[in-house]
């Protein structure tokens, strides 16, 4: 009995469980790359144009972005001003016959083209994928700068005319990334009236633009 009752009285020895884990992190901070994939070309614009009794030719240009920032990019051009009035100045003798377009709504562009008196200078923007076109491009087939328009159209009377300017103007807005490129073509036209009032020399005119890239 006194052997059993010994036993029963000695404490028993347990043992914790050790703590054998220890958490950590890895962490890497991916960059935004947003880039000119494609730069726009030197345009010479196509088409036969007369000093005095007048002509049209126009020209395009495409460039394409790069961008894996989520939130997407804007593009803005801006043309030189040369020390002129003018965007379009005479290679020869800097002549500024051909006037920048006049047909601006409120500093937007225009439905359709506006005629002048003058020789005139415009362009526009279209995107391969549509809704990257800036609002100001868009129309509802009788103004442009149409919340939820559409593109241009393939005639000159249906698409959205711009006035070149040394301020920056958004050409492309997009809302999301472009991991394998996204597209946009710029269309240059300049129209010659007959008789127009001043009359281009016989030389070759030259315009120069800038486009800027901003992540949204």
């Amino acid at each position: 009995m006194l052997l059993a009752g010994f036993f029963l009285a000695e404490p028993s020895i347990s043992y914790g469980q050790v703590d054998t884990s220890n958490d950590f992190t890895i962490r890497q901070t991916i960059v935004d790359e947003t880039a000119f994939l494609v730069q726009p070309s030197n345009v010479t614009t196509s088409g036969s144009i007369n000093g005095v009794t007048g002509g049209n030719a126009s020209g395009t240009t495409e460039f394409s972005v790069i961008s894996n920032n989520s939130t997407g990019y804007r593009v803005e051009i801006s043309f030189f001003d040369n020390a002129t009035d003018e965007a379009m100045i005479g290679d020869a003798d800097a002549d500024q016959s051909i006037r920048d377009y006049d047909g601006d709504v409120g500093g937007q562009p225009s439905y359709g083209y506006t005629a002048s008196s003058a020789a005139q200078f415009a362009y526009t923007v279209t995107s391969l994928q549509p809704t990257d076109t800036a609002q100001s491009f868009l129309n509802n087939a009788s103004v442009c700068n149409s919340s939820g328009g559409s593109q241009n159209g393939t005639a000159t009377s249906t698409k959205c005319w711009k006035a070149p300017a040394t301020t920056g103007f958004e050409i492309v807005n997009r809302s999301n990334a472009a991991v394998t490129g996204a597209t946009s073509t710029l269309e240059f036209d300049i129209t010659v009236p007959s008789g127009a009032s001043p009359v281009p020399t016989a030389q070759t005119y030259t315009a120069t633009a800038t486009l800027t890239l901003f992540t949204q």
